[in-house]
């Protein structure tokens, strides 16, 4: 089977990257904005005519959820439109998309984990973009899978985890917030369960949302502790509510997925997320 992965110079994408040795049945072309641009239908299609994908795992996006307050525009641009184009191009083709949405497609308000029938009602710009998103594929797709995950990191790209580290190296006490409840999720098991899907066939014929993210629920200062503690760095860690860290976009105060859907339908085994963060923060000390 031959897979398509775009945007595979972020983390998500750099993850499959470095996971396909270990999924030989399956047939890989990573693109990023360099070799493919999603952005035009014509080139997608294009491309589609020469390389034939059976399934295109759609990894781009545009992340920066306060820069997209500023630049809206172009948040539509690559979370809806490109999003749009693809549906497109997969359906006229009879191919499968796998789409990575977020749980930033809440309003946080809620008091117990998200299931995917929930109401969407994204309070950023990037919120709203990546829902848009989901609603093109919703429109245009044929066969596709909708996966919306939670609070990414990796050892590639900026996130959460890297910004901790470094801010601790640097200046040895640090405010994190309490008051915000989500999942981590390590962009290694969240590769890996794609592609475990792909390669055991659990591709659906319709559109399916799913939701993924490592098992559990802590606040950000909760994280922040974990990678304190696995690292053995020296800090001190100051609790403060979102509202002595205002920030241009809006951020939900409670936004943790229910897995239960994916687990049972797709036969997913999920990781717990502090067991995850230790994988993720050995390679990274090995690559130091």
């Amino acid at each position: 089977m031959k897979v398509l992965v775009t945007g595979s110079n972020g983390q998500l994408g750099n993850e499959i990257r470095r996971l396909t040795p270990q999924f030989p049945e399956l047939t890989f072309i990573h693109t990023d904005i360099q070799e493919l641009d999603i952005t035009s239908e014509k080139a997608l299609e294009g491309f589609f005519e020469v390389e034939k994908p059976e399934v295109v795992i759609n990894c781009a996006a545009y992340t920066a959820v306060d820069k997209a307050e500023q630049e809206e525009t172009l948040a539509y641009l690559i979370n809806s439109n490109a999003v749009g184009n693809l549906a497109r191009v997969t359906a006229r083709n009879q191919a499968h998309l796998i789409h990575i949405s977020t749980d930033y497609v809440f309003d946080g308000r809620g008091f117990r984990p998200y299931t995917e029938t929930d109401v969407a009602n994204p309070v950023s710009t990037y919120g709203k973009s990546k829902f848009a998103g989901e609603k093109m594929i919703q429109s245009h797709a044929v066969s596709s899978t909708i996966i919306r995950t939670s609070w990414l990191y990796s050892e590639f790209g900026g996130n959460f985890v890297k910004t901790i580290l470094k801010l601790a190296l640097e200046h040895g006490k640090i405010n994190v917030v309490y008051d915000q409840i989500g999942s981590p999720t390590y962009a290694g098991d969240l590769a890996e369960a794609i592609l475990i899907i792909i390669r055991d066939q659990r591709l659906t014929e319709h559109v399916e949302v799913f939701h993924y993210a490592n098992e559990g629920a802590v606040s950000w200062l909760d994280f922040a502790h974990a990678i304190i503690e696995l690292t053995g760095i020296e800090c001190t860690l100051n609790a403060i509510e979102t509202k002595d860290f205002p920030r241009p976009a809006v951020r939900p105060f409670y936004s943790v997925l229910n897995k239960t859907k994916i687990k049972n339908r797709l036969q997913i085994e999920i990781p717990y997320w502090r067991n995850s963060l230790k994988v993720c923060l050995d390679r990274l000390m090995n690559q130091e």
